[in-house]
């Protein structure tokens, strides 16, 4: 049978072809996107480690996809853009691999795109994840979801922590929304500053938007974002809000919090 390779920016919504297929994702390596990708089906996977952070959070993913039988491997984020899917699949190299995964031959210093043809020969089918604890909190009126797709539209105006990384497209989702703050992990924030652009395009919405640092914060977890986060970077509606690089994510968000009710 032949296998396909397919890329993604995202892997929280994937279409029936990455069944089977070996997924490289723009997504962290962290539990919730390797959920999503053994979800649909996907024989292996290739996710960004997100710069690693905090209890190496960003590569957790491994493990899990482990106990379900999936073969799946991370790329450092100093070597493709995270959340960028095609860049990973271009520039990335391997720098965290799973047991499933190194023994189809995948090891660390190895290009994406080598690794991802090796992958074609991994375990399939594997098991079926089951469903994931809550991922959504409100924590003193603040909304922590551990995926910024996660957002929903009663969260205009709110402040809002994801256990995101702050990558384009993660801004896009928030966007729509348009909530009075939000905060995403930095991700490194690894090359071409792919962790943080999202608070660039956010800027331009004139919404306020802060990274934390992958090291003081678990990725994909909105609940330490907020709790444990120190801000890394902020866009200027942020800065107007009383954002300020080194300072914690929690009072940040209490101050705004209070004055949104």
């Amino acid at each position: 049978m032949d296998v396909t390779v397919l890329a993604f920016d995202s892997v929280t919504k994937l279409p029936p072809e990455a069944n089977g297929a070996v997924v490289i994702g723009g997504s962290h390596a962290a539990v919730f996107a390797a959920y999503m990708s053994a979800k649909y089906g996907c024989r292996a996977a290739i996710h960004n480690d997100a710069g690693l952070g905090k209890d190496e959070a960003g590569v957790s993913g491994l493990a899990y996809a482990g106990k379900l039988g999936m073969a799946m491997a991370a790329v450092t984020s100093a070597s493709a853009r995270i959340g960028d899917g095609q860049d990973v699949l271009a520039r990335g190299v391997i720098s965290r691999v799973n047991k499933l995964a190194a023994a189809c031959g995948v090891a660390p210093g190895m290009r994406c795109k080598d690794a991802a043809e090796l992958l074609k020969k991994a375990p399939w089918p594997h098991e079926s994840p089951p469903p994931l604890a809550e991922t959504r909190h409100v924590i003193d009126g603040i909304v922590c979801i551990d995926s910024a797709t996660l957002v929903r539209p009663e969260d205009r105006g709110r402040v809002v922590a994801t256990g995101s990384h702050g990558a384009i497209n993660s801004g896009v989702v928030t966007a729509a929304v348009r909530p009075k703050l939000v905060f995403f992990n930095d991700a490194g924030p690894g090359i071409d500053r792919g962790g943080i652009l999202a608070l660039d395009l956010l800027e331009k919405e004139s919404i306020a938007a802060v990274a934390v640092a992958a090291l003081s914060a678990r990725t994909g977890d909105g609940r330490s974002t907020l709790q444990d986060g120190t801000i890394s970077a902020a866009n200027q509606p942020a800065y107007r809000l009383g954002a300020r690089v080194g300072g914690p994510a929690l009072a940040l968000a209490r101050a705004v919090a209070e004055k949104v009710a």
